[in-house]
């Protein structure tokens, strides 16, 4: 129970929290942590009751926040319940991040530093303490950490080598920040999953821009929503 109200109340707070990150970029942690906790503007509540514009903007915010919540709450009963129990929180912070980059991206069409980089680093820390021998130096450990490595690879470059052969066409196919994402995906799910979270990706992507009859668009959410996708489709079958 404890884990739906921590996603829900998450979940609530992800289109304030995409608002301020998005807004402030480029900033440093600092700066963005300030400005999330201690906001340099606001609207007096008096002012918005007055205001039938942002009265209308506040009720679509409140909507989306509760939407978020309950999405939030309803994934993250879902990862409890279905990955091992002994990294719940890892498997968490790996959902809630990826979550809060959705609404960032589709808002700002920005994937910032500020949440790949770590989510990089939170990759390669799981690969390396979510090993279940006690020796470092097991096979299973070098296994683990090899194909975290060699999926954080893959994930950089297989981008990088497609990208060249559409750049003449489209040259805002693949965003810094959409390599860097699959770049810390990889680090996550390992070499095999991230070519399946790929070609998931341009499925989502594909299918979004035909039902909305659109040529581009935010990226982001369809590499998360593949990668999603996938680890929840492998993790059920094991």
């Amino acid at each position: 129970m404890s884990y739906i109200i921590y996603g829900f109340l998450f979940g609530c707070f992800i289109p304030y929290l995409a608002r301020r990150i998005g807004k402030q970029m480029p900033a440093t942690l600092g700066n963005v942590l300030l400005n999330i906790f201690v906001p340099t503007h606001y609207m007096p509540w008096a002012k918005l009751k007055e205001n039938k514009k942002y009265t209308e903007l506040f009720r679509r915010y409140i909507m989306r926040s509760l939407g978020w919540g309950i999405f939030t709450a309803a994934a993250t009963i879902f990862f409890v319940l279905n990955f091992n129990l002994n990294f719940r929180w890892w498997h968490i912070a790996f959902l809630w991040i990826n979550l809060l980059l959705v609404e960032v991206d589709k808002r700002f069409m920005l994937l910032p530093d500020l949440l790949t980089v770590p989510l990089l680093v939170l990759g390669f820390a799981y690969a390396v303490f979510a090993v279940h021998s006690g020796s470092w130096l097991s096979n299973e450990f070098l296994s683990y950490t090899q194909n975290s490595v060699c999926g954080a690879v893959l994930g950089y470059v297989l981008p990088v080598i497609a990208s060249l052969f559409i750049l003449w066409k489209y040259p805002d196919a693949f965003g810094g920040g959409d390599i860097k994402l699959l770049c810390a995906l990889g680090a996550w799910v390992g070499l095999e999953q991230i070519s399946y979270i790929i070609l998931g990706s341009c499925i989502i992507f594909a299918l979004n821009c035909i039902i909305n009859h659109r040529r581009d668009g935010a990226f982001g959410p369809a590499i998360v929503y593949a990668a999603l996708i996938i680890v929840s489709f492998s993790q059920y079958l094991n």
